[in-house]
């Protein structure tokens, strides 16, 4: 009897474990098997067409044809691994034509491998889907102009999302950015949201465009995203669109939605506030700098203050399942001389000032992966270029030793294992899975490369179970 009595003594405790574990897993639901986009171009809705993403991808690709003819000159402007290897600028051509007919297996064994194999994916990447994700920007892209004008932009706006829907010419995520909800902005912003969802939603019988989201700026208190999810609601019921079909993401760009005036990290308590609406948080480089007092001079990405709220972002929302985006470089690479009658000194300064901003931009976007943030903000296409270079490059240089070492942690059944003179355990493990699912989502791999050399399925390491992937594992191999 007493033995009967202390089994249910103990399943009352598992019982309430469960309970709480439960609650636990509906909050950190982990990451999203969702694709995420890598970047996120905004632009003035005053600019927006159709076509802008084909436009784009157009723009972007002479800037790369003209300022990065081969693949020789794109590795030594950026002095990706093994430039000092490569060949002379003159030898490029003859080179490539050498590499293009190369055996994947002898290729990868070339010195140019990397530099050759970046540059193809990129230029390739700029024809098929330059844009992956563009804002459809009211605020700081627009200005603050007379309520007649917004109106009239607003209205147009969403005719050209309509006829982008309608012809298949939008980027696959797109979204709008209205005004904050602060006293001053707060009515514009929802007139805005009104005019375009409106607007939007007669055109098209209340469909909207796959990945559509409304971005609110300058968030500062959970009130602000309450009311914002407050409108989707109206605005769901009067134009019948399907309830709970708006989604949001809000920019992390003010101190207070880092630390609320208790001393607390505010941004889980932004995120509930969404009551499951909120995919992304972004995080707003120049705002929330000049926020923290510092001159224009040092306002950059690489700032340690930028690294403070991206640590604290990170922590709040990790297994939350939200998307996190890093900011924008702000130094364009775009020549100032124009026109075909240049001379040598015009066209090196042109070279001199575009190569700079790549380089620039290639150094933030790789100190942003190195902090374990894979999306961030394109201004112009002519960063376009250095977005995709940054990504392939910083996964494709280290694929072979992650592949060998992911191979041999599986063979071993997940235990601890040494390979090489690394000791991998099962967080090391998973930090090999979170490499090979972001490296195939931005696009530096394929499902077909990884199965190759890690014998695993993509459906298997989006699992991130390492129990699930070596049962599946066991029973393929005895």
């Amino acid at each position: 009897m007493k033995q009967t009595l202390a089994l249910n003594d103990k399943q009352q405790v598992l019982d309430k474990l469960e309970e709480a574990n439960l609650a636990f897993q509906k909050l950190y639901p982990g990451e999203r098997e969702h694709r995420q986009p890598i970047h996120t171009v905004y632009g003035g809705a005053n600019l927006f067409k159709y076509n802008l993403a084909e436009k784009m991808g157009e723009v972007a690709l002479t800037a790369f044809d003209t300022y990065a003819p081969n693949f020789v000159v794109l590795a030594n402007v950026l002095k990706m691994p093994g430039y000092q290897q490569l060949p002379p600028e003159s030898e490029a051509a003859k080179v490539k034509e050498e590499l293009d007919v190369m055996s994947a297996k002898t290729l990868a064994q070339h010195p140019c491998w990397l530099a050759y194999t970046v540059y193809e994916k990129v230029r390739q990447k700029l024809t098929s889907e330059p844009v992956e994700d563009f804002r459809i920007d009211f605020e700081d892209g627009f200005g603050n102009r007379p309520d007649t004008e917004e109106d009239e932009v607003a209205a147009k706006a969403a005719h050209e999302v309509a006829k982008g829907l309608e012809q298949g010419s939008l980027p696959p995520f797109i979204g709008i950015r209205i005004k904050p909800f602060t006293e001053d902005f707060k009515a514009r912003g929802v007139q805005t949201l009104d005019i375009f969802i409106s607007t939007l939603a007669s055109l098209t019988e209340g469909q909207l465009p796959d990945n559509f989201v409304v971005m609110l700026p300058k968030v500062t208190i959970p009130d602000q995203v309450e009311a914002l999810v407050e409108i989707f609601e109206i605005l769901e019921r009067e134009n019948s669109i399907i309830a709970g079909s708006l989604k949001m993401e809000m920019m992390v760009e003010t101190t207070q939605a880092v630390m609320n005036e208790e001393g607390r990290n505010s941004l889980m308590t932004l995120v509930r506030a969404a009551g499951g609406r909120c995919v992304a948080c972004h995080f707003g480089t120049y705002d929330y700098t000049a926020a923290c007092n510092i001159t224009a001079k040092y306002q950059d990405m690489g700032h340690q203050v930028c690294d403070f709220a991206h640590h604290m972002t990170k922590v709040a929302l990790g297994g939350t399942g939200v998307w996190l985006s890093d900011g924008a470089t702000n130094v364009m690479p775009i020549a100032p001389h124009r026109g075909e009658l240049l001379s040598p000194d015009e066209l090196q300064e042109n070279e001199t000032i575009v190569h700079g901003a790549w380089k620039m931009g290639y150094d933030h976007i790789r100190h942003s992966l190195y902090k374990g943030l894979y999306q961030g903000w394109d201004l112009h296409p002519s960063q376009l270029p250095m977005r995709y270079t940054a990504l392939y490059a910083f996964f494709l240089e280290s694929y072979e030793d992650a592949a060998h070492r992911l191979k041999k942690f599986v063979q071993a059944s997940a235990k601890a294992t040494l390979t090489g003179d690394v000791f991998d355990d099962a967080a090391t493990g998973q930090g090999l899975l979170n490499y090979f699912i972001k490296a195939i989502n931005c696009g530096a791999m394929n499902e077909e490369q990884v199965k190759d050399s890690t014998g695993l399925t993509l459906s298997e390491i989006r699992s991130r179970s390492f129990a699930k992937i070596i049962a599946s594992w066991q029973s393929r191999n005895g």
